[in-house]
C-alpha cells in the first residue's frame, strides 16, 4: 500500500479529496493527516500580504479575526475530522492528527513512523513564504527524505 503523509492547514473540500484520492489512479493509498491550523503557522501580518497579493482584500482585512490559541485548535480538531471523514468515504485509509507546534519536526517524525512514499502538502497560496522558500513544501523538501508535492486547495473550505 502506498503511504502519503498530508499535511494541511483548513478542513478538505470535496474538490480536494477527489484532487488528492485520485493521484495516484487505482493503487491502495493510505493517508496520514497532519493538520496545523492556520492563526498557529503565520503571523497576521504575512497572512494578510498574502491577501493583498491575492487581490482579496476583504479577506486581509478579516485576519485579524483569524482564530488564534485554544479558538484555533478546537477549529482545527473540527476541520481535522471532516477531513478524515471524507477520505474515508471515498475508500480510503485515513489517521490523523492535529499540530500545536513544530510542524516540520512532527511531519518528519511521522514519515518516519509511517514508513511513508511521500508527502502532499496541500494549501491556499502564501506568496510571500514561497518567494522566500519559508513554505512548508520547501522547507520540507530539506528534512523529510521523500518526495514532496505541493498542491494547491481547489477551493476555499
Amino acid at each position: 500500500m502506498f503511504t502519503s503523509v498530508l499535511m494541511i492547514e483548513k478542513a478538505l473540500t470535496s474538490a480536494d479529496v477527489e484532487f488528492v484520492t485520485t493521484l495516484h489512479g487505482d493503487e491502495a493509498v493510505a493517508f496520514h493527516v497532519l493538520l496545523q491550523p492556520r492563526g498557529e503557522q503565520a503571523d497576521t501580518l504575512l497572512r494578510a500580504i498574502d491577501d493583498i497579493a491575492l487581490g482579496e482584500l476583504d479577506e486581509a482585512v478579516r485576519e485579524g479575526k483569524t482564530p488564534e490559541g485554544q479558538e484555533a485548535l478546537s477549529t482545527g480538531e473540527r476541520a481535522l475530522e471532516v477531513s478524515l471523514t471524507a477520505l474515508r468515504t471515498a475508500g480510503k485509509r485515513a489517521e490523523g492528527r492535529l499540530l500545536e507546534n513544530h510542524p516540520l519536526d512532527a511531519l518528519r517524525a511521522v514519515v518516519d513512523e509511517v514508513g511513508a512514499d511521500e508527502v502532499i502538502v496541500l494549501t491556499d497560496p502564501h506568496y510571500v513564504e514561497e518567494f522566500f522558500h519559508r513554505d512548508w513544501a520547501s522547507r520540507a523538501r530539506h528534512k523529510v527524505g521523500v518526495p514532496v508535492l505541493k498542491l494547491f486547495s481547489h477551493s476555499k473550505a
